[in-house]
This record gives structure tokens, sequence and C-alpha cells, in this order.
């Protein structure tokens, strides 16, 4: 038991490394694009993390098998919840809308909190859309 926790705990923590090296690394390429004036980076993260939970869950969820040496569980827990956990960014999502309301930018504030909840249920939907099989 105490094995298989350690484990556990393993498989989340390289997993959210990960997750956290990729979020560092979109967010700063997104800012440098598209500016900083408007969270973008966040956006975009929260959106594309949505998406590809959605995706994987959905795909580990057909296969019910693991893949790489790895079970089902423990791909959740180093890709659903480490590195998909690590690359999302919901508390820095919070820090920026405060942000914005605290500059007094309620309209940018609101789009912010509007969209990003609005498309990462759109991103979560057509990540598992994309995993299923085509239907004949």
């Amino acid at each position: 038991m105490v094995v298989q926790n350690l484990l556990r705990i393993l498989l989340v923590a390289v997993g959210s490394a990960c997750g956290g090296v990729l979020r560092w690394v979109v967010g700063a390429g997104v800012g440098q694009w598209l500016g900083t004036a408007w969270p973008w980076g966040t956006f975009l993260i929260n959106i594309s993390g949505s998406m590809f939970l959605g995706w994987f869950l959905t795909r580990l969820d057909l296969r019910s098998n693991g893949a790489g040496g790895l079970t089902a569980d423990q791909l959740r827990l180093l890709i659903g919840v480490g590195f998909t956990g690590g690359y999302t960014t919901f508390s820095s999502f919070e820090w920026e809308s405060l942000g914005l309301l605290g500059k007094n930018q309620a309209l940018a504030a609101a789009a912010y909190i509007i969209g990003s909840a609005a498309l990462g249920l759109l991103g979560v939907y057509l990540g598992a859309a994309l995993a299923r099989p085509a239907s004949p």
C-alpha cells in the first residue's frame, strides 16, 4: 500500500512538473505574441487544457485499459490530475480577474470570466467529441 501511494504521488508530481513547464512556455509565448494587456495566455491555456482533458479522459474511458506500461488509473493520475492540473491555471485566472476589476475594467473582466467559463466548457465538449471514434 505504501509503495502504491508513493507511485501515485510520483505520477502526479511528474505530470504536474511537465504541465507547469508547458504552461509557462505557452503563457510566455502567447504574451509575446498577443501582448499582456489582457490575460490571453491564461485564457488560451485554460481553454486548450479543458479541451485536452475532455479528449484525454474520453479516450481513456473508451479504451478502458492503460498504455505504455501504465494502468488507466495511473494514466489518469499522471495526465488527467498531474499534467492537466499543472498546465491549467484556475488560480491565475481568478487573480487576473480580480486585477481587471481592480483596474476598473469591468467589461474586460466580464468578457474574461464569461468567455473562459463558456469556451472552457465548449473545449471539454469538443475534446470529448474528438476522442470518440467517427460513426460509419
